[in-house]
């Protein structure tokens, strides 16, 4: 088992340096929005703070849960647990529909983490960047990622799908959120093929607009399916990629960039007034309402 954790950590960190390398340069190379909080010197806080917060998540995930949502698929298997097994479906099956109900669970993970008071203290950590890049997509508290992980295990271990197909899941799981929360400039025609298959990065920013009906919409991270079936879905910010204000309209300034702030947010009492707060009045938008793109 110690033999897999490592080749299975392997696999992972060489995914997320290539992953992230190749993101980092594609939006340095053709950024999608210019702003202060994506250059100089803030941006150099906030990227040490959200890849100080990922470095912090990886370890404290290592020691608690060794091989991760990975090692709940083998300890499954040696058990002949989960529900695709005791159906005897055929692995390549169970291999496909593993990852779409695992991508599901995320999905319906992220908006429980929206919706409910005391998970929405831990989760509004990662909507507090006021900038959006590659390394928003790695900025999540530590405990969310533990709870996350106690979710999808508790998932992997009721369905049972095979154990490569979760690897395969957790590499695309990373890799898709770096991706969408990159600030990095598609062609519009393109970036309106893609969404229909994967959430692309214009997609996903509108998620992280400071108008509340915004943030509660476009969920996903892999498929955009979920949001478009479940009426989540909202196609461009009412303001525009350019005009929109990204983060928490309660936390802006310099504040959210330090490290000890955004480790310590979860602490903090919610702010019943707050436009990002869960049942706090909410601005409503028609669906697809706003100027078009920019």
């Amino acid at each position: 088992m110690q033999g897999f954790e490592i080749s299975e950590a392997a696999a992972r960190l060489t995914a997320f340096l290539v992953i992230f390398g190749a993101m980092a340069a594609f939006e340095l190379w053709s950024p999608r929005l210019e702003r202060a909080e994506m250059a100089g010197a803030l941006k150099a806080r906030r990227w040490f703070t959200n890849l100080s917060m990922v470095l912090i998540s990886s370890i404290l995930l290592r020691l608690i849960f060794p091989a991760a949502a990975v090692g709940a698929a083998v300890w499954a298997e040696s058990r002949g647990w989960g529900i695709l097994r005791w159906f005897e479906v055929d692995p390549r099956l169970a291999g496909l529909i593993g990852f779409v109900l695992l991508d599901f669970a995320v999905w319906l993970e992220h908006v429980a983490s929206h919706k409910i008071p005391l998970l929405w203290r831990i989760h509004r950590m990662h909507h507090a960047d006021t900038g959006f890049d590659v390394t928003t997509g790695l900025r999540f508290h530590p405990l969310e990622i533990l709870l996350s992980m106690v979710w999808k295990a508790a998932v992997v271990v009721a369905l049972g799908p095979p154990v490569l197909a979760v690897l395969v899941f957790e590499i695309v799981l990373n890799g898709t959120s770096m991706f969408n929360h990159s600030n990095a400039k598609l062609p519009l025609g393109f970036d309106r093929l893609l969404r229909r298959v994967l959430v692309t990065p214009d997609m996903h920013r509108v998620h992280h607009s400071s108008i509340r009906a915004e943030t509660d919409s476009n969920y996903g991270f892999n498929f955009p399916f979920w949001d478009r079936l479940f009426r989540t879905y909202r196609a461009q910010p009412r303001l525009g990629h350019d005009g929109m204000e990204i983060g928490l309209s309660d936390y802006r300034g310099e504040a959210p960039s330090g490290l000890v702030w955004a480790l310590l947010l979860p602490f903090r009492a919610l702010r019943a007034a707050g436009s990002n707060t869960p049942g706090a009045g909410k601005e409503e938008l028609a669906d697809g309402a706003g100027p078009k793109r920019s």
